[in-house]
């Protein structure tokens, strides 16, 4: 949060600066949504495909133990009336076992996700790196700022697109 508030003033500092100096005026600037523009690129959207076929069986096994505990919970309300206090005891217990289980798969599908999106995106930093840089030579801007350091920036501003259209390139020429 500081950061942006440093950023924030920065920027306005350099508005400034450059509203009194004419020939600085004419800088061309642009911002990019780093996050949005590798996510949007066609290897994104690959991983993206891969990870849900690796890891369709665990999110089936995750969504069979939710349908189980919700199967148990509605048996459980609707013949509550009707059960004797170990019938009652053993379907909570059920519940939490199944519970407990949901919590578990699901954090380690999280950690196996998350450590196969870290070796697939091994080498990105250094590819949008020179995206920007290409984008920086092909269209002669002077600065290129991150977006979020921006409180509003129009379209015209916004390279984003372009960056990525230039990671789909560099993955298509390799």
């Amino acid at each position: 949060m500081r950061l942006n508030k440093l950023m924030s003033l920065v920027l306005v500092l350099i508005a400034t600066a450059f509203g009194s100096f004419p020939s600085l005026a004419e800088m061309k600037i642009a911002v990019v949504d780093v996050d949005r523009a590798v996510a949007g690129s066609e290897a994104a959207q690959k991983l993206l495909r891969q990870l849900q076929e690796e890891f369709k069986t665990d999110e089936d096994t995750i969504k069979k133990i939710q349908t189980e505990a919700a199967e148990l919970l509605q048996k459980m309300q609707k013949d509550a009336d009707v059960m004797s206090d170990d019938e009652k005891r053993r379907v909570q217990q059920e519940i939490e076992s199944l519970n407990n289980d949901f919590v578990y798969q699901r954090q380690k599908l999280q950690k196996e996700v998350a450590a196969r999106q870290g070796e697939l995106f091994v080498g990105t930093e250094e590819k949008v790196r020179k995206a920007i840089e290409d984008l920086v030579l092909e269209n002669d801007y002077d600065m290129i700022l991150p977006r979020a350091a921006a409180l509003y920036v129009g379209d015209l501003y916004d390279v984003t697109r372009k960056v990525t259209e230039k990671l789909n390139q560099a993955a298509a020429a390799q």
